[in-house]
Protein backbone atom coordinates (compact mmCIF):
# COMPACT_ATOMS: atom_id res chain seq x y z
CA UNK A 1 0.00 0.00 0.00
CA UNK A 2 0.99 3.59 -0.59
CA UNK A 3 -0.07 6.21 1.95
CA UNK A 4 0.08 9.76 0.61
CA UNK A 5 -0.04 11.89 3.76
CA UNK A 6 2.02 14.93 4.82
CA UNK A 7 1.01 14.84 8.49
CA UNK A 8 3.37 12.56 10.45
CA UNK A 9 0.86 12.01 13.27
CA UNK A 10 -1.88 10.94 10.87
CA UNK A 11 0.57 8.66 9.05
CA UNK A 12 1.47 6.91 12.33
CA UNK A 13 -2.24 6.55 13.19
CA UNK A 14 -2.99 4.94 9.81
CA UNK A 15 -0.09 2.50 10.20
CA UNK A 16 -1.31 1.50 13.69
CA UNK A 17 -4.82 0.93 12.36
CA UNK A 18 -3.43 -1.24 9.56
CA UNK A 19 -1.55 -3.35 12.10
CA UNK A 20 -4.78 -3.81 14.07
CA UNK A 21 -6.62 -5.13 10.99
CA UNK A 22 -4.54 -8.32 10.98
CA UNK A 23 -3.86 -7.93 7.24
CA UNK A 24 -0.46 -8.68 5.77
CA UNK A 25 0.80 -5.51 4.13
CA UNK A 26 3.80 -3.44 3.13
CA UNK A 27 3.33 0.29 3.58
CA UNK A 28 5.17 3.06 1.78
CA UNK A 29 4.59 6.66 2.83
CA UNK A 30 4.84 9.66 0.49
CA UNK A 31 4.36 13.21 1.80
CA UNK A 32 3.76 14.85 -1.60
CA UNK A 33 2.23 13.94 -4.94
CA UNK A 34 5.69 14.25 -6.47
CA UNK A 35 7.04 11.56 -4.12
CA UNK A 36 4.00 9.41 -4.88
CA UNK A 37 4.69 9.72 -8.60
CA UNK A 38 8.23 8.43 -8.10
CA UNK A 39 7.03 5.52 -5.96
CA UNK A 40 4.28 4.47 -8.37
CA UNK A 41 6.77 4.49 -11.25
CA UNK A 42 9.07 1.90 -9.67
CA UNK A 43 7.07 -0.02 -7.06
CA UNK A 44 4.07 -2.36 -7.43
CA UNK A 45 1.11 -0.99 -5.45
CA UNK A 46 -2.32 -2.55 -4.86
CA UNK A 47 -3.98 0.28 -2.96
CA UNK A 48 -3.43 4.00 -2.40
CA UNK A 49 -4.57 5.75 0.79
CA UNK A 50 -4.83 9.43 -0.11
CA UNK A 51 -5.08 12.52 2.06
CA UNK A 52 -6.86 15.36 0.26
CA UNK A 53 -4.64 18.13 1.62
CA UNK A 54 -1.14 17.85 0.23
CA UNK A 55 1.44 20.58 -0.43
CA UNK A 56 1.25 20.03 -4.20
CA UNK A 57 -2.31 18.70 -4.69
CA UNK A 58 -5.67 19.06 -2.95
CA UNK A 59 -9.29 17.95 -3.20
CA UNK A 60 -10.56 16.13 -6.24
CA UNK A 61 -7.50 17.30 -8.18
CA UNK A 62 -5.43 15.01 -5.94
CA UNK A 63 -7.73 12.08 -6.75
CA UNK A 64 -7.51 12.81 -10.46
CA UNK A 65 -3.72 13.01 -10.27
CA UNK A 66 -3.47 9.62 -8.54
CA UNK A 67 -5.88 8.01 -11.03
CA UNK A 68 -3.75 9.30 -13.90
CA UNK A 69 -0.58 7.99 -12.28
CA UNK A 70 -2.11 4.64 -11.31
CA UNK A 71 -5.29 4.00 -13.34
CA UNK A 72 -5.59 0.36 -12.27
CA UNK A 73 -5.07 0.86 -8.53
CA UNK A 74 -7.60 1.06 -5.72
CA UNK A 75 -7.78 4.56 -4.22
CA UNK A 76 -9.23 5.23 -0.75
CA UNK A 77 -9.52 8.84 0.31
CA UNK A 78 -8.92 10.02 3.89
CA UNK A 79 -11.10 13.00 4.83
CA UNK A 80 -11.49 15.18 7.94
CA UNK A 81 -14.47 15.35 10.28
CA UNK A 82 -15.53 18.73 8.86
CA UNK A 83 -15.42 17.62 5.20
CA UNK A 84 -18.95 16.33 4.77
CA UNK A 85 -18.97 16.34 0.98
CA UNK A 86 -15.32 15.65 0.29
CA UNK A 87 -15.71 11.87 0.35
CA UNK A 88 -18.58 11.68 -2.13
CA UNK A 89 -16.85 14.19 -4.44
CA UNK A 90 -13.69 12.08 -4.29
CA UNK A 91 -15.63 8.96 -5.28
CA UNK A 92 -17.19 10.87 -8.16
CA UNK A 93 -13.64 11.73 -9.24
CA UNK A 94 -12.63 8.05 -9.31
CA UNK A 95 -11.85 6.91 -5.76
CA UNK A 96 -13.17 3.48 -4.74
CA UNK A 97 -14.15 4.61 -1.23
CA UNK A 98 -13.45 7.14 1.53
CA UNK A 99 -12.80 7.05 5.27
CA UNK A 100 -13.23 9.82 7.83
CA UNK A 101 -10.18 10.34 10.02
CA UNK A 102 -11.01 9.79 13.68
CA UNK A 103 -13.93 7.49 12.89
CA UNK A 104 -12.04 4.54 11.46
CA UNK A 105 -12.07 1.21 13.29
CA UNK A 106 -9.83 -1.74 12.32
CA UNK A 107 -12.78 -3.85 11.13
CA UNK A 108 -14.08 -1.03 8.94
CA UNK A 109 -10.63 -0.40 7.52
CA UNK A 110 -10.12 -4.10 6.74
CA UNK A 111 -13.48 -4.38 4.93
CA UNK A 112 -12.90 -1.12 3.05
CA UNK A 113 -9.45 -2.18 1.86
CA UNK A 114 -10.61 -5.59 0.67
CA UNK A 115 -13.64 -4.18 -1.13
CA UNK A 116 -11.66 -1.37 -2.77
CA UNK A 117 -8.95 -3.70 -4.06
CA UNK A 118 -11.53 -6.22 -5.32
CA UNK A 119 -13.52 -3.48 -7.05
CA UNK A 120 -10.46 -1.95 -8.71
CA UNK A 121 -9.31 -5.36 -9.97
CA UNK A 122 -12.80 -6.08 -11.32
CA UNK A 123 -12.85 -2.72 -13.10
CA UNK A 124 -9.38 -3.32 -14.54
CA UNK A 125 -10.32 -6.78 -15.83
CA UNK A 126 -13.48 -5.34 -17.41
CA UNK A 127 -11.44 -2.63 -19.11
CA UNK A 128 -8.92 -5.18 -20.38
CA UNK A 129 -11.72 -7.39 -21.70
CA UNK A 130 -13.27 -4.40 -23.45
CA UNK A 131 -9.90 -3.49 -24.95
CA UNK A 132 -9.42 -7.05 -26.21
CA UNK A 133 -12.92 -7.07 -27.71
CA UNK A 134 -12.39 -3.73 -29.49
CA UNK A 135 -8.99 -4.87 -30.75
CA UNK A 136 -10.51 -8.10 -32.07
CA UNK A 137 -13.27 -6.17 -33.84
CA UNK A 138 -10.76 -3.81 -35.43
CA UNK A 139 -8.54 -6.71 -36.46
CA UNK A 140 -11.55 -8.45 -38.02
CA UNK A 141 -12.33 -5.36 -40.09
CA UNK A 142 -8.72 -5.08 -41.21
CA UNK A 143 -8.55 -8.80 -41.98
CA UNK A 144 -11.58 -8.50 -44.25
CA UNK A 145 -9.67 -5.81 -46.11
CA UNK A 146 -6.54 -7.97 -46.35
CA UNK A 147 -8.43 -11.10 -47.47
CA UNK A 148 -11.33 -9.98 -49.70
CA UNK A 149 -13.61 -12.26 -51.71
CA UNK A 150 -12.23 -12.71 -55.23
CA UNK A 151 -13.94 -11.28 -58.31
CA UNK A 152 -13.82 -14.27 -60.68
CA UNK A 153 -16.57 -13.69 -63.22
CA UNK A 154 -16.76 -16.76 -65.45
CA UNK A 155 -13.23 -17.97 -64.72
CA UNK A 156 -12.83 -21.69 -64.11
CA UNK A 157 -9.72 -21.22 -61.94
CA UNK A 158 -10.25 -22.48 -58.40
CA UNK A 159 -9.02 -19.96 -55.82
CA UNK A 160 -8.04 -20.90 -52.26
CA UNK A 161 -6.71 -18.20 -49.94
CA UNK A 162 -5.62 -18.10 -46.32
CA UNK A 163 -4.43 -15.34 -44.00
CA UNK A 164 -3.10 -15.90 -40.46
CA UNK A 165 -1.82 -13.25 -38.05
CA UNK A 166 1.40 -14.26 -36.40
CA UNK A 167 2.14 -12.23 -33.28
CA UNK A 168 0.73 -11.97 -29.79
CA UNK A 169 -2.91 -10.98 -29.33
CA UNK A 170 -3.55 -11.89 -33.00
CA UNK A 171 -2.08 -8.57 -34.00
CA UNK A 172 -2.33 -8.22 -37.76
CA UNK A 173 0.57 -7.43 -40.03
CA UNK A 174 0.77 -6.06 -43.53
CA UNK A 175 0.39 -9.24 -45.62
CA UNK A 176 -2.34 -8.98 -48.26
CA UNK A 177 -3.69 -10.81 -51.30
CA UNK A 178 -6.40 -10.47 -53.93
CA UNK A 179 -7.70 -12.03 -57.17
CA UNK A 180 -9.87 -10.44 -59.88
CA UNK A 181 -10.81 -11.22 -63.45
CA UNK A 182 -10.65 -7.99 -65.44
CA UNK A 183 -12.67 -6.84 -68.44
CA UNK A 184 -9.91 -8.34 -70.60
CA UNK A 185 -10.90 -11.81 -69.36
CA UNK A 186 -7.50 -12.38 -67.74
CA UNK A 187 -7.13 -13.48 -64.14
CA UNK A 188 -4.99 -11.07 -62.13
CA UNK A 189 -3.57 -11.93 -58.70
CA UNK A 190 -1.45 -10.15 -56.11
CA UNK A 191 0.30 -11.16 -52.92
CA UNK A 192 2.15 -8.53 -50.89
CA UNK A 193 3.86 -7.92 -47.59
CA UNK A 194 4.21 -4.51 -45.94
CA UNK A 195 7.21 -4.25 -43.62
CA UNK A 196 6.42 -4.25 -39.91
CA UNK A 197 3.51 -5.42 -37.77
CA UNK A 198 0.51 -3.89 -36.10
CA UNK A 199 -2.40 -1.71 -37.13
CA UNK A 200 -0.31 0.73 -39.18
CA UNK A 201 1.18 -2.04 -41.32
CA UNK A 202 -2.21 -3.74 -41.65
CA UNK A 203 -3.94 -0.50 -42.64
CA UNK A 204 -1.28 0.17 -45.26
CA UNK A 205 -1.69 -3.40 -46.55
CA UNK A 206 -5.46 -2.89 -46.85
CA UNK A 207 -4.87 0.37 -48.72
CA UNK A 208 -2.43 -1.22 -51.18
CA UNK A 209 -4.73 -4.18 -51.74
CA UNK A 210 -7.74 -1.97 -52.41
CA UNK A 211 -5.65 0.29 -54.67
CA UNK A 212 -4.44 -2.75 -56.61
CA UNK A 213 -8.01 -3.94 -57.20
CA UNK A 214 -9.22 -0.53 -58.35
CA UNK A 215 -6.21 -0.03 -60.63
CA UNK A 216 -6.52 -3.50 -62.21
CA UNK A 217 -10.22 -3.01 -62.89
CA UNK A 218 -9.28 0.37 -64.36
CA UNK A 219 -7.01 -1.32 -66.89
CA UNK A 220 -3.57 -0.85 -65.29
CA UNK A 221 -1.15 -3.78 -65.40
CA UNK A 222 2.52 -4.67 -65.06
CA UNK A 223 5.10 -1.93 -64.49
CA UNK A 224 2.47 0.79 -64.76
CA UNK A 225 0.44 -0.85 -61.99
CA UNK A 226 3.48 -1.27 -59.71
CA UNK A 227 4.47 2.36 -60.30
CA UNK A 228 1.03 3.58 -59.21
CA UNK A 229 1.00 1.26 -56.19
CA UNK A 230 4.39 2.63 -55.15
CA UNK A 231 3.08 6.19 -55.44
CA UNK A 232 0.18 5.26 -53.14
CA UNK A 233 2.58 3.62 -50.68
CA UNK A 234 4.92 6.61 -50.55
CA UNK A 235 2.04 9.05 -50.14
CA UNK A 236 0.30 7.10 -47.39
CA UNK A 237 3.07 5.51 -45.31
CA UNK A 238 3.75 7.05 -41.94
CA UNK A 239 7.50 6.48 -42.11
CA UNK A 240 10.10 6.31 -44.88
CA UNK A 241 11.16 2.95 -43.43
CA UNK A 242 7.93 1.30 -44.61
CA UNK A 243 8.20 -0.64 -47.87
CA UNK A 244 6.29 -3.48 -49.49
CA UNK A 245 7.25 -6.60 -51.40
CA UNK A 246 4.77 -7.66 -54.07
CA UNK A 247 4.15 -10.44 -56.56
CA UNK A 248 1.86 -9.67 -59.49
CA UNK A 249 0.56 -12.51 -61.63
CA UNK A 250 -1.61 -12.50 -64.76
CA UNK A 251 -2.95 -15.88 -65.85
CA UNK A 252 -4.07 -16.23 -69.48
CA UNK A 253 -6.05 -19.45 -69.79
CA UNK A 254 -6.42 -19.15 -73.56
CA UNK A 255 -2.65 -18.89 -74.15
CA UNK A 256 -1.74 -21.21 -71.29
CA UNK A 257 0.72 -18.71 -69.77
CA UNK A 258 1.28 -16.74 -66.58
CA UNK A 259 3.11 -13.40 -66.52
CA UNK A 260 4.92 -12.68 -63.26
CA UNK A 261 6.32 -9.43 -61.80
CA UNK A 262 8.40 -9.68 -58.63
CA UNK A 263 8.91 -6.49 -56.62
CA UNK A 264 11.25 -7.67 -53.89
CA UNK A 265 9.11 -10.77 -53.39
CA UNK A 266 10.03 -14.43 -53.82
CA UNK A 267 8.94 -16.64 -56.70
CA UNK A 268 5.60 -18.49 -56.87
CA UNK A 269 5.45 -22.28 -56.81
CA UNK A 270 4.20 -24.18 -59.90
CA UNK A 271 2.52 -27.56 -59.49
CA UNK A 272 2.16 -30.00 -62.42
CA UNK A 273 1.99 -33.76 -62.80
CA UNK A 274 5.71 -33.96 -62.13
CA UNK A 275 5.43 -32.25 -58.73
CA UNK A 276 5.90 -28.74 -57.41
CA UNK A 277 8.87 -26.51 -58.24
CA UNK A 278 9.80 -22.87 -57.80
CA UNK A 279 9.14 -20.64 -60.80
CA UNK A 280 12.31 -19.05 -62.17
CA UNK A 281 11.45 -15.39 -62.59
CA UNK A 282 13.32 -12.09 -62.86
CA UNK A 283 13.48 -9.96 -59.72
CA UNK A 284 12.73 -6.28 -59.28
CA UNK A 285 13.03 -3.86 -56.37
CA UNK A 286 10.52 -3.68 -53.50
CA UNK A 287 8.04 -0.80 -53.54
CA UNK A 288 9.19 2.22 -51.57
CA UNK A 289 12.89 1.33 -51.36
CA UNK A 290 13.98 3.68 -54.16
CA UNK A 291 10.81 5.44 -55.31
CA UNK A 292 10.86 6.22 -59.01
CA UNK A 293 13.46 3.62 -60.03
CA UNK A 294 10.75 1.39 -61.57
CA UNK A 295 12.92 -1.68 -62.05
CA UNK A 296 10.37 -4.46 -62.44
CA UNK A 297 11.10 -6.92 -65.26
CA UNK A 298 8.45 -9.45 -66.28
CA UNK A 299 8.69 -13.20 -66.75
CA UNK A 300 6.25 -15.25 -68.84
CA UNK A 301 5.83 -18.85 -67.70
CA UNK A 302 4.20 -21.62 -69.79
CA UNK A 303 1.55 -23.49 -67.83
CA UNK A 304 0.66 -27.18 -67.87
CA UNK A 305 -2.84 -28.14 -69.01
CA UNK A 306 -3.73 -28.94 -65.41
CA UNK A 307 -1.86 -27.55 -62.46
CA UNK A 308 -1.64 -24.89 -59.78
CA UNK A 309 0.30 -21.81 -58.78
CA UNK A 310 0.95 -20.95 -55.13
CA UNK A 311 1.79 -17.39 -54.12
CA UNK A 312 2.72 -16.78 -50.48
CA UNK A 313 4.43 -14.45 -48.04
CA UNK A 314 7.57 -15.32 -46.09
CA UNK A 315 5.69 -16.22 -42.92
CA UNK A 316 5.29 -19.64 -44.54
CA UNK A 317 9.04 -20.28 -44.94
CA UNK A 318 10.82 -18.25 -42.24
CA UNK A 319 9.79 -20.54 -39.36
CA UNK A 320 12.15 -23.20 -38.06
CA UNK A 321 12.42 -26.58 -39.77
CA UNK A 322 11.83 -28.59 -36.59
CA UNK A 323 15.18 -30.43 -36.48
CA UNK A 324 18.38 -28.43 -37.00
CA UNK A 325 17.12 -25.06 -35.76
CA UNK A 326 17.50 -23.55 -39.23
CA UNK A 327 14.74 -21.91 -41.24
CA UNK A 328 12.36 -24.10 -43.22
CA UNK A 329 13.06 -22.18 -46.41
CA UNK A 330 11.71 -22.84 -49.88
CA UNK A 331 13.46 -26.22 -50.10
CA UNK A 332 11.77 -27.44 -46.93
CA UNK A 333 8.44 -26.06 -48.10
CA UNK A 334 8.71 -27.89 -51.42
CA UNK A 335 9.56 -31.11 -49.61
CA UNK A 336 6.37 -30.80 -47.52
CA UNK A 337 4.27 -30.17 -50.63
CA UNK A 338 5.78 -32.97 -52.71
CA UNK A 339 5.48 -35.59 -49.96
CA UNK A 340 1.90 -34.74 -48.99
CA UNK A 341 -0.91 -37.14 -49.84
CA UNK A 342 -3.21 -36.05 -52.71
CA UNK A 343 -6.13 -33.94 -51.53
CA UNK A 344 -8.34 -31.07 -52.65
CA UNK A 345 -6.82 -27.58 -52.78
CA UNK A 346 -8.30 -26.27 -49.51
CA UNK A 347 -7.16 -29.35 -47.59
CA UNK A 348 -3.68 -29.12 -49.12
CA UNK A 349 -3.26 -25.47 -48.13
CA UNK A 350 -4.57 -26.02 -44.61
CA UNK A 351 -2.33 -29.05 -44.12
CA UNK A 352 0.71 -27.16 -45.40
CA UNK A 353 0.13 -24.30 -42.93
CA UNK A 354 -0.47 -26.76 -40.09
CA UNK A 355 2.76 -28.63 -40.88
CA UNK A 356 4.90 -25.49 -41.04
CA UNK A 357 3.49 -24.27 -37.75
CA UNK A 358 4.10 -27.63 -36.08
CA UNK A 359 7.73 -27.66 -37.24
CA UNK A 360 8.22 -24.10 -36.08
CA UNK A 361 6.70 -24.81 -32.63
CA UNK A 362 6.13 -21.12 -31.96
CA UNK A 363 9.79 -20.15 -32.22
CA UNK A 364 9.24 -17.64 -35.01
CA UNK A 365 6.06 -15.62 -35.35
CA UNK A 366 5.12 -13.81 -38.52
CA UNK A 367 1.81 -13.37 -40.27
CA UNK A 368 1.36 -15.27 -43.50
CA UNK A 369 -0.80 -15.14 -46.60
CA UNK A 370 -1.23 -17.98 -49.08
CA UNK A 371 -2.96 -17.81 -52.46
CA UNK A 372 -3.47 -21.09 -54.38
CA UNK A 373 -4.73 -20.98 -57.98
CA UNK A 374 -5.71 -24.31 -59.57
CA UNK A 375 -6.92 -24.85 -63.12
CA UNK A 376 -7.57 -27.26 -65.93
CA UNK A 377 -6.95 -25.46 -69.21
CA UNK A 378 -9.03 -26.19 -72.32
Amino acid sequence: MLLIEDDDADAILVEELLLDTGLRFELTVATTMAQARTTLAVQPIDCVLLDLHLPDAAGTAAVTAVRELAPGHAVIVLTGLSEARAGTEAMAAGAQDYLVKGKVEPDLLRRTLRYAVYRSRTERLAMEAQSVRLRAEENARLERGLLPPPILGTSTVQVTSRYLPGVAMALLGGDFLDVVVGDDGLLHAVVGDVSGHGRDAAALGVLLRASWRALVLGGHHGEDLLHLMERVLVAERGSDSHFATVTLLTLDQDKGTATVFLAGHHEPLLTSQGGTTEVRAAHGIALGILPGLQNWPSTTVPLPAAGALTLYTDGLTEGHNGTTGERLGVEGLLNLINTAAPADAATQVDLLIKQTQALNAGRHTDDLAVLHLQWSLP
